[in-house]
């Protein structure tokens, strides 16, 4: 009796499975009715012209290399069409429209990180944009005004510091810190790098990192040789360090101190897509500063720091 008891619950109890559950069901079939979705979406006569016209806007990522004249040469992403985010921006209206087209940025395989030691002197050839490199070993009676003009335009420079001078002046250094600028190594005291042994390059890079970590808590990542003097040791020193040695294409020679005027017509006559252009704290460059920005935005260019310059980002 208790063996038919046993029995009977068992049956009752699959019969209650069953009835509960779809035993035809399989959690890893397709639902019918998404694929149906998906089929009719892709034949859609909008997604296709979306799809044909995506070639046309399609651009192969560059790799970073190493230029015979500009030496290390920072790489730029590829770009594509997201035909199915471009699809949902136009289907409200029905219509093919190229204002809506959503894109997408390729990257390259091979980045600035994976080419050897070598000084950089400009961002991509291709790159509408500009940075500003300010070499800081004097001048502080500038720094402050230059500060104000990069704020109101909306700009931010990359300042190269001298060990020295930043200690002597922490609160500069806080400053142009706490403005959203970049700030990176320039020696300890200005020396000529290309003259100096290992040691002495070493502990001349390494000495301004430490005073510039102290002030900022930030350990630089780019080093800019005084008077732009460097070998092939010094730049694989700076490497070693984890380290970009920096150079310029432009110059606005401002150390000569000329007229603001001539100043301009220098970098006007120099600039293009990826300069690196070089300024120092003078009463040239604080005085021309305003028009010198306007210049370069005239020209199409956005401006920058050195980090965003060398991105692979368009």
């Amino acid at each position: 009796m208790g063996n038919y008891r046993k029995y009977v619950n068992l049956f009752v109890f699959l019969i209650l499975v069953v009835t509960v559950f779809d035993i035809e069901y399989n959690p890893f079939e397709i639902n019918p009715t998404v694929m149906d979705t998906q089929t009719a979406v892709q034949s859609d006569a909008l997604y296709m012209e979306i799809e044909d016209n995506s070639n046309v806007f399609f651009e192969q990522p560059q790799n970073a290399y190493i230029d015979k004249v500009w030496k290390k040469t920072a790489g730029r992403n590829g770009l594509r069409v997201n035909v199915e985010k471009s699809y949902e921006k136009m289907k409200g209206n029905g219509a093919y429209d190229e204002s809506l087209l959503v894109y997408e940025e390729i990257p390259p395989e091979i980045t600035l990180k994976d080419l050897p030691a070598s000084p950089i002197y400009r961002g991509h050839p291709e790159k509408e944009m500009v940075a500003l490199l300010i070499n800081v070993s004097w001048g502080e009676e500038y720094i402050p005004e230059m500060l104000s003009i990069l704020k109101e335009n909306k700009v931010k420079a990359t300042f190269f510091i001298e060990g020295k001078w930043g200690k002597e002046n922490a609160e500069l250094v806080k400053m142009i810190d706490e403005q959203g600028h970049v700030i990176g190594n320039h020696a300890y005291n200005h020396p000529d790098m290309a003259r100096l042994s290992e040691q002495e390059s070493v502990e001349q890079i390494d000495q301004t990192n430490q005073i510039l970590t102290a002030i900022t808590g930030k350990k630089p990542t780019w080093f800019a040789p005084p008077s732009g003097s460097y070998n092939d040791r010094v730049v694989q020193i700076a490497d070693n360090l984890n380290m970009e040695t920096i150079l310029w294409t432009v110059d606005t020679i401002d150390w000569k101190n000329p007229s603001v005027s001539v100043m301009l017509n220098q970098v006007k006559e120099k600039l293009h897509p990826g300069a690196t252009v070089l300024m120092h704290p003078t009463s040239s460059t604080a005085n021309g500063l305003n028009q010198l920005i306007e210049i370069i935005k005239e020209n199409g260019y956005k401006i920058s720091t050195i980090d965003l310059l060398l991105s692979e980002e368009r």
